[in-house]
C-alpha cells in the first residue's frame, strides 16, 4: 500500500480504498487493524488537519505588529486582507470566536477598524460581524473593548462606502438582542447615522440601513426616536426605489409601522403602492416568481393601512398557482440576522501553480523574523 501521494501529501485515494476495505458496508464484520495501518491512517488524517488556534495566534501576532515593521518584511495591504479573510473563516466556529479574545486577537482586530487602508477597515468589520453574530459572550467582549465606537465612526463618516456598509453590518450583529449595545447605539447618535445612510445613493448601504431600522422598530421607544428623525418618511420614499431589495426592505419597515398605526403620509404611500401594483400586474411569470416577497408585502401593507385587500389579491397575484400561502408577511430584515455557518469548512487543497496564477493571491506571511 502506498503511504504517500504523488506530491508528498496524503494518499486520499489509498485512504478511501483502505476505509472501504476495513469498514465494510455495515453488514460484514470489520477486521482488526495492524499497527502499520493504524499509524498510516492517523498520519494521513493529521497531515490534513490545521492547528486553528496556532494559526489564530500567528494572525494575532501579525495584527499587533506595527505597520512599518510589516512593510519592512514585505507584508502588503492585500496580504493583510487575505489574512483577515482566513481569520473570518476560523471564527465562524463560535468556540474559536470566543477564544479570539483569550489569545490576544480581539483588541488588535478592533484596532484594524482604524487602519489607514479602507479595504482593511472593511474586512476587519466583516470579521467582527462574524465574531459577534448570535454570540452574546463575544458581543459582551467587544462592548467591553469599546469596539462599538470605531464601528460607529466608520459607519457615520468613512470616505469608503464599502467600509461604511461593512461597519453597519457589524453594528447590526453587535446590537441585536444586546441591550447594552442598543443603549450605546442610541447614545452614539446611531439613528442620525441611519438617516444619513438611508439618504445615500448606494443601494447596498440603504438595504442594510433599512434592515437594521426594521429590527429597531419592534421597540416602542425606538419607533419614537426613528419617527422624530424622519426615518419613516425616508422609508416611504425608498418604497419606490428601482432596487428590488431596497423596495422590499422599505415595505417591511413600513408594515412594522402600520401595525402600530404610525405610517406617515399615507396618501403618498397609497400612490406608491398603486404604482407597485400596476408594475406587478404587468410582470411576466418569471418576474412574478422573483417578486413573491414584494407581492406579499404590498398586499399586507395595503390591508394594514386601508383595511381592505389590495387589487393584487383580487387578481390572484398574491399567491400564485403552485405557491403555498404564507401565514404572515415575509421577514425581510430577519434574513440579515441569520446565524452564519459556524462549522468547520473542509480543508482546502494545496494551491497549484495554475491556481496561483489564476487567483493572483499568495499566502500571507504570518511568521515574522527577528
Amino acid at each position: 500500500m502506498a503511504k504517500d501521494g504523488a506530491a508528498g501529501g496524503p494518499d486520499w485515494n489509498g485512504l478511501l480504498k483502505w476505509s472501504l476495505a476495513h469498514g465494510g458496508d455495515g453488514t460484514t464484520p470489520s477486521r482488526a487493524l495492524s499497527d502499520e495501518d493504524r499509524k498510516w491512517f492517523m498520519e494521513a488524517m493529521q497531515a490534513n488537519t490545521i492547528d486553528v488556534v496556532g494559526r489564530m495566534k500567528e494572525i494575532a501576532q501579525v495584527m499587533k505588529t506595527p505597520d512599518d515593521v510589516l512593510q519592512s518584511h514585505g507584508v502588503t495591504t492585500e496580504n493583510i486582507e487575505d489574512m483577515l479573510e482566513e481569520l473570518q473563516e476560523h471564527v465562524e466556529s463560535i468556540d474559536m470566536a470566543n477564544d479570539l479574545h483569550s489569545i490576544g486577537g480581539l483588541d488588535p482586530l478592533l484596532g484594524y477598524l482604524k487602519n489607514s487602508h479602507a479595504g482593511i477597515r472593511a474586512k476587519a468589520a466583516e470579521v467582527v460581524s462574524t465574531v459577534v453574530q448570535n454570540n452574546p459572550k463575544s458581543q459582551q467582549l467587544v462592548m467591553e473593548s469599546n469596539g462599538l465606537e470605531p464601528l460607529l465612526t466608520n459607519f457615520r463618516s468613512d470616505p469608503s462606502t464599502n467600509a461604511r456598509t461593512k461597519a453597519l453590518g457589524a453594528i447590526s450583529s453587535l446590537i441585536r438582542n444586546n441591550q447594552p449595545g442598543l443603549a450605546a447605539f442610541r447614545l452614539g447618535n446611531g439613528y442620525a447615522a441611519l438617516r444619513d445612510a438611508l439618504g445615500s445613493d448606494d443601494a447596498r448601504l440603504q438595504r442594510k440601513a433599512l434592515h437594521l431600522t426594521q429590527y429597531l422598530l419592534h421597540n416602542k421607544a425606538d419607533r419614537s426616536a426613528a419617527t422624530e428623525l424622519g426615518l419613516p418618511n425616508q422609508m416611504v420614499h425608498l418604497a419606490s426605489s428601482d432596487d428590488s431589495g431596497v423596495r422590499e426592505a422599505a415595505l417591511g419597515g413600513l408594515l412594522e409601522l402600520a401595525r402600530d398605526k404610525t405610517v406617515p403620509d399615507q396618501d403618498k404611500l397609497k400612490d406608491i403602492l398603486r404604482s407597485r401594483i400596476e408594475s406587478i400586474s404587468a410582470m411576466d411569470a418569471d418576474d412574478l416568481q422573483a417578486a413573491r416577497e414584494e407581492r406579499q408585502l404590498v398586499d399586507s401593507l395595503w390591508k394594514a393601512c386601508y383595511n381592505e385587500p389590495s387589487s393584487l389579491r383580487e387578481k390572484g397575484l398574491v399567491v400564485l398557482p403552485g405557491e403555498d400561502a404564507l401565514q404572515q408577511a415575509p421577514d425581510v430584515a430577519g434574513r440579515m440576522f441569520e446565524p452564519p455557518l459556524r462549522a468547520w469548512a473542509a480543508p482546502r487543497p494545496a494551491p497549484t501553480e495554475e491556481s496561483d496564477s489564476g487567483s493572483g493571491k499568495k499566502d500571507p506571511p504570518l511568521l515574522l523574523g527577528p
